[in-house]
């Protein structure tokens, strides 16, 4: 009890956080390191963990990318509050389950193989838990993640949040994760410390911004939160600066500072290995062996401050704060080299020049460089007459819509979007990368008949039956190849949109259900947008279950519905909309309507995602979007590499396209990819080849 009791009333130990981590962290990764931990590779992190401690600040926030050791910090700080100076402390992370994990293996390692903190640790059960631990000195360590409940009524001193930017920005209305964890600590005054680091996750919401001061991060997010940049805006600033070994002169290692070749072999990973990096004031060269000195002679500088390395000295007015901000960047991250940080660029800007998918760019930039991501969407507004000037003759559609023979191949995509009184329907080939806008038109009419015998409007949330011209108009669709062979061609997948007014959905299953009965489900898919911010993919399966959500839907965990992140299919879709050489273009015929230009162009982005400030029509936006999301379906896949190099048959050019035929006088079809088979292809044989 005497032993114990001291513990609790020993008085702080006088040393700082990075200190405390090289004494008391024990690390024990085989392969990376093994004994006391130690900043030989990030010395970057030694100012901002000492800062937990300083009387001057209530706030510390940590911006970098992937690899530079930042989430070590919060185990540092707990080592040195557990053992030298206690204080109740929280950590929070983006949800509970990964406030479990994060619980059950980094803490309990650290734990495990660091005897003073082991030691201190209370033993029993109801002391030591996922979620709740006590330390003999009285501390209390709480694992938790961002809710109002979880981040109100406490009063902890202490608290680090984990990959920030990853979290909910507005807590049940009641504002910012980081600010409602500071008010748990504001009775304890200056002793009351609370930090946040993460990568930037928000991308930049003003692609005209130009900053005020030197150091100032671009705004991000939207009215419910900006992020970590948004914090490290609040504070006092600092930036990582390198000395030039040539020169002497101070500079930031960015990324745009490095320097690889452009080899005709187009070869990314031989171009990456040659990466050097260039002072932008002497042109001098830098190597990457030189990474680990030049940080070991960094410094870490406040906005308003200038760094002159030949003398060490530091001048200019600071920025003062009550929060330590700090903000480094991919080149400087002691666990990664700049060969991979150049080669996952390449890659990624690769798949964006070739697709419009800017997804991978803004990941790379985000997590590798640590840098804040512009959409290209925001770059720039685009105006119908842009698109209608690039309108190309594929021949007249006074008859009806051709394919234009000098696409050379691949497959027609139809999607469908649902509407009060009738269905819209585009339909889009896919070759070499390029969408073809080929047809677009409206069904309006059902085969319910009127007392005078005419064709009543279409009603789809109301008539089961009206869903069955589907089949006929879209499905069963054909059109001719415009080369003057008279070959046609068979629509290979086509996506139906499953929302909208009382009745629709639940139509729409029942329909998906009628012809899964029948054996003809395999091509039609429901889709469902799903605009997200953390949802990374842009396709994604999932089984209603009525059970559970959507009662009215009469979901039965049976009907397969895609869920489309709406946001980022869209993305694309504005990326492929601008390009205008190359592969990945959106091409349309010179009779399209002005109409399909207009609505390519209602919907602007924004913060929030993609709107349509002026309410007016959009469908045509949409449906691309859903063709560019079918892209990803597992029976499609063309975003893999290498896709369009050797296609599949039914993506083949049309001389091997398994679904192009050729209509005989008998009214039989042979099918260019059943050449020399004597018997006439029929529908069995058909639905087999259309998968």
């Amino acid at each position: 009890m005497v032993v114990a009791t001291a513990e609790a009333v020993r008085p702080p130990e006088r040393i700082t956080v990075s200190e405390a981590a090289e004494t008391y962290h024990i690390v024990n990764n085989p392969g990376q390191h093994v004994g006391p931990f130690s900043l030989e590779k990030t010395p970057y992190l030694r100012e901002p963990m000492d800062v937990l401690t300083s009387l001057d600040y209530t706030g510390m926030v940590f911006v970098a990318p992937a690899r530079t050791g930042k989430s070590a910090m919060a185990l540092n700080w707990l080592c040195h509050t557990a053992i030298t100076d206690p204080a109740d402390m929280m950590v929070v992370h983006m949800a509970q389950h990964t406030a479990r994990d994060w619980s059950q293996a980094d803490l309990a390692k650290a734990i495990r193989n660091s005897p003073e903190l082991r030691r201190r640790l209370t033993p029993g059960r109801q002391n030591d838990n996922t979620f709740d631990k006590h330390f003999l000195s009285g501390m209390r360590l709480l694992v938790s993640w961002p809710t109002i409940t979880n981040l109100s009524g406490k009063t902890i001193p202490r608290g680090w949040f984990m990959d920030y930017d990853r979290m909910p920005q507005d807590i049940d209305g009641e504002g910012n994760p980081f600010d409602l964890g500071r008010k748990r600590g504001g009775t304890f005054k200056r002793y009351a410390m609370w930090a946040a680091e993460a990568s930037p996750g928000f991308p930049v919401n003003d692609a005209k911004w130009t900053p005020r001061t030197p150091h100032e991060a671009p705004p991000t997010g939207d009215e419910k939160g900006g992020g970590i940049l948004q914090l490290y805006n609040r504070g006092d600033r600092r930036r990582f600066y390198w000395a030039c070994p040539q020169c002497e002169s101070s500079f930031e290692p960015h990324f745009r500072l490095l320097d690889w070749p452009k080899l005709d072999s187009g070869d990314l990973m031989e171009m990456a290995e040659q990466v050097t990096m260039h002072c932008p004031h002497c042109g001098g060269i830098m190597e990457p062996g030189e990474q680990r000195a030049l940080n070991n002679a960094a410094r870490w500088v406040k906005d308003g401050q200038i760094w002159h390395p030949s003398s060490d000295t530091i001048t200019g007015d600071a920025r003062r704060s009550d929060i330590a901000s700090f903000w480094m960047f991919g080149p400087a991250a002691g666990f990664t080299d700049w060969s991979l940080l150049v080669h996952r660029y390449l890659v990624a800007h690769e798949q964006f020049e070739n697709t419009g998918d800017e997804g991978p760019l803004m990941v790379t930039v985000n997590t590798d460089q640590g840098d804040a991501y512009t959409m290209k969407a925001t770059e720039g507004g685009r105006l119908p007459e842009e698109l209608k000037s690039r309108a190309e003759d594929w021949g007249s559609a006074e008859v009806e819509p051709c394919i234009p023979a000098q696409a050379m191949g691949g497959f027609l995509v139809s999607t469908v979007d649902v509407q009060k009184e009738s269905f819209v329907v585009h339909v889009f080939l896919l070759s070499h990368g390029d969408i073809w806008h080929i047809d677009m038109f409206k069904i309006r009419k059902s085969q319910r008949l009127d007392a005078d015998g005419d064709r009543q409007r279409l009603d789809p949330a109301a008539y089961p039956e009206d869903w069955d011209l589907l089949v006929p108009e879209v499905l069963e669709k054909d059109y001719p190849i415009n080369d003057g062979s008279g070959r046609r061609m068979q629509v290979k997948i086509v996506g139906c949109d499953s929302g909208g007014k009382d009745g629709v959905t639940a139509n729409a299953y029942d329909f998906w259900r009628r012809l899964s009965a029948k054996g003809n489900a395999a091509r039609f898919h429901l889709l469902k947008g799903a605009p997200s911010r953390t949802e990374t993919a842009p396709l994604r399966r999932t089984l209603p279950d009525s059970q559970q959500k959507d009662r009215l839907a009469i979901a039965r965990g049976d009907v397969p519905v895609w869920l489309v992140n709406s946001n980022i299919v869209k993305d694309q879709a504005s990326n492929m909309l601008a390009r205008t050489e190359g592969r990945g273009m959106v091409r349309f015929p010179d009779w399209a309507p002005d109409w399909l230009y207009t609505q390519l162009t209602t919907e602007v982005r924004t913060p929030k995602g993609w709107e349509n400030p002026s309410r007016r029509r959009n469908e045509a936006f949409d449906l691309l979007a859903y063709c560019i999301a079918l892209q990803r379906h597992p029976d499609v896949r063309t975003h893999l590499p290498g896709f369009w190099d050797a296609p599949p048959g039914w993506a083949a050019e049309w001389d091997r396209n398994d679904l192009v035929y050729l209509e005989g006088e008998d009214g039989g079809r042979r099918f260019a990819g059943n050449e020399g088979v004597d018997d006439e292809f029929d529908l069995e044989d058909l639905a087999g080849k259309l998968g």
